[in-house]
């Protein structure tokens, strides 16, 4: 059996779906892997450390003519004429609704597992891609806030005078929020974090942040650990009660999405005018819409004095762990996926399981 790995070629995505690690463990179990010549070269990892596991380096039609396709982010239009039909595509599909990417690769009878579709159960929390990949955009984060913010996160003291702490907010406590939370503890801020859904106030203050506690009417839990929009009354109420909170703080790291759904605005306008001159707002968000409206993806700018950073993808600025990680979630999938046979590896039928079936992408 073939496993094809390409050069992603998103703008600015630096991250590869295998590593050497996980090539030579594939290879180890029968699997005959072929990767498009410098696929990794961007986040650290040379053909020759790749030929030295086992893969045959190829041309990106080679990458593409397998039996399973591993990639980081969604395939274009030419990636899609390239694949084999009948195949099985595991990675990043990024879509929601109607999608012609999608709909061009169920034409050519191939079978798709979207890495964000895998359930939060214990027994997938080692393919879990979107908590591995959020867990690195929550630590880069908060280096980013520090590396925007013109002052010191810690207290210092010195013989030319001491500096007070910075006040940290973070704006959701799921994966990335949290480790943005102790990231920034670390760094030595003092850390406050808030999230619509009530269980996150434990977790929060397990890692030495005080949570902000608001009283907006309803719960924010959703299914799967995930937060639910709220209403409109709620958002009100929640943008209204937070404005105070956030007009103290001297950085801002906001982490709040909802899938396939605009991100909530929850710093505005009036909010950013009140910050001191120089505060800095990091807006995970910013691929959605943004946390706040004024953030303007994939750039740094300052509005009011204030720095409001958008970078759209803190994984690629970290892209050797980032693949490591990824690329361990997809070799742990495919674990589940396929059988020892005479004959070498074989698949398993993805509808008899429940991690497979929930991943799989149907007409």
């Amino acid at each position: 059996m073939k496993i094809g790995v390409p050069k992603e070629t998103a703008p600015g995505e630096r991250r590869v779906a295998a590593t050497p690690e996980v090539v030579k463990r594939l290879v180890g179990k029968g699997l005959q892997v072929t990767l498009e010549a410098g696929a990794g070269v961007s986040a650290s990892y040379p053909d020759a450390d790749y030929a030295a596991a086992g893969a045959q380096l190829g041309e990106r039609p080679d990458a593409f003519a397998v039996d399973i396709l591993l990639k980081v982010r969604r395939p274009g239009a030419e990636d899609v004429a390239a694949m084999q039909p009948g195949g099985v595509y595991l990675g990043l599909i990024e879509s929601c609704g109607e999608d012609p990417i999608l709909s061009a690769m169920l034409a050519k009878e191939m079978r798709i597992l979207g890495m964000e579709r895998i359930p939060r159960i214990s027994r997938a929390q080692s393919m879990d891609a979107l908590s591995s990949q959020s867990n690195i955009a929550g630590y880069r984060a908060a280096l980013e806030a520090a590396a925007c913010y013109g002052r010191f996160f810690p207290m210092m003291m010195t013989s030319a005078g001491s500096a007070k702490p910075a006040r940290v907010v973070v704006l959701g406590a799921g994966v990335a929020g949290l480790q943005a939370i102790a990231t920034a503890r670390r760094l030595g801020a003092e850390v406050w974090a808030y999230d619509v859904r009530p269980e996150t106030r434990e977790q929060i203050q397990s890692l030495g942040a005080k949570p902000i506690d608001l009283d907006i009417g309803e719960s924010g839990a959703g299914e799967g650990g995930y937060a639910r929009e709220l209403s409109a009354e709620a958002k009100a109420r929640q943008q209204a009660a937070l404005a105070d909170e956030l007009a103290k703080a001297h950085v801002i790291i906001t982490t709040a999405l909802i899938p396939c759904r605009p991100a909530p605005v929850l710093i505005t306008e009036e909010v950013v005018r009140r910050l001191r001159p120089g505060s800095v707002i990091v807006d995970l968000a910013a691929a959605n819409g943004g946390n706040c409206p004024l953030t303007v993806p994939d750039q740094v700018v300052e509005r009011h004095g204030v720095t409001l950073v958008g970078h759209t993808n803190y994984p690629s600025l970290v892209a050797a762990d980032a693949s490591a990680f990824y690329a361990k979630n997809l070799a742990n999938l495919l674990d589940i996926m396929l059988d020892r046979s005479d004959a070498g590896p074989v698949l398993k039928d993805l509808e008899q399981d429940e991690i497979t079936r929930a991943m799989l992408v149907r007409p």
